[in-house]
């Protein structure tokens, strides 16, 4: 009896085990899309923003690209966009499906390279994405809304220097670090040349207990004034499983009172 007693309580617990791991695995693969109001005073027109960190080595669902119906002036890969693990031609397909909604931008994460610089390079150059680093482009040239962006660091004072170079109160700038461990460099820094600030790479501690992770839950908030996205990511890395820090992308809608 004793032995049938420890096999019923080792098969249940391979039971809740898998059943865990299952939930975690379909929580991995949830396609939230978030929708977001940013308010700024300009007279320059609404836009929208879409934007998607952390894609790694998953597939962007078609069926949720579609269930988009609004236009989109900007689609912004906040970093990551794949890894080493992440076959080229799931790169093509997503980049297709994100390119149906508008005009993509680029921002380098820490494991976009390990595809190999000169091949992606290469794949944004036939596909038209706008690749932004240590830089910042007109989003629209009669609108003066500016995309500024690092390219992957946590602290890096020339490289904020030459991004902000451009900008210098010059219209409104949207700012991306693929690592937001950089908006407090930048807030100290540069905070009247920035106006929205987004970032990921840190997938809201990816696994969760309650309100215990690695890192901080995704969050849109305002910091010192400035609205703030840091988004939980599409994607995983290592083993496709989440635990209460759900995947997400987002649709921004700025809207400027005249």
């Amino acid at each position: 009896m004793k032995g049938e007693g420890f096999l019923i309580y080792i098969t249940f617990l391979v039971l809740l085990v898998l059943a865990i791991v299952l939930y975690m695995v379909k929580e991995a693969l949830e396609n939230n899309v978030l929708t977001h109001e940013v308010e700024l005073n300009g007279e320059l027109d609404d836009v929208t923003l879409f934007f998607i960190s952390d894609i790694h080595v998953r597939r962007v669902s078609e069926k949720m690209i579609q269930s988009i119906s609004k236009k989109v002036d900007a689609v912004i890969i906040g970093g990551d966009l794949a890894d080493k693990r992440t076959p080229i031609d799931r790169i093509y397909s997503n980049i297709t499906l994100l390119k149906s909604l508008g005009p993509v931008y680029f921002v380098w994460g820490n494991n976009d390279r390990e595809v190999g610089e000169t091949q992606l390079r290469q794949l944004f150059e036939e596909t038209g994405v706008h690749i932004i680093e240590d830089d910042a482009i007109l989003l629209h040239q009669n609108k003066k809304i500016w995309l500024s962006a690092v390219d992957f660091s946590i602290k890096n004072s020339a490289r904020l220097q030459k991004t902000f170079e451009k900008v210098q109160n010059n219209g409104v700038n949207f700012f991306i670090s693929h690592n937001p461990q950089v908006f407090p460099s930048v807030l100290k820094q540069y905070k009247e040349q920035v106006h929205f600030l987004m970032g990921g790479h840190l997938h809201g501690g990816q696994i969760r207990f309650g309100s215990f992770g690695i890192h901080p839950h995704g969050s849109f908030s305002t910091i010192e004034g400035v609205p703030t996205l840091i988004s939980n990511g599409y994607g995983t890395t290592l083993l496709p499983l989440r635990l209460g820090a759900r995947p997400q992308c987002h649709i921004i809608d700025v809207k400027f009172k005249r």
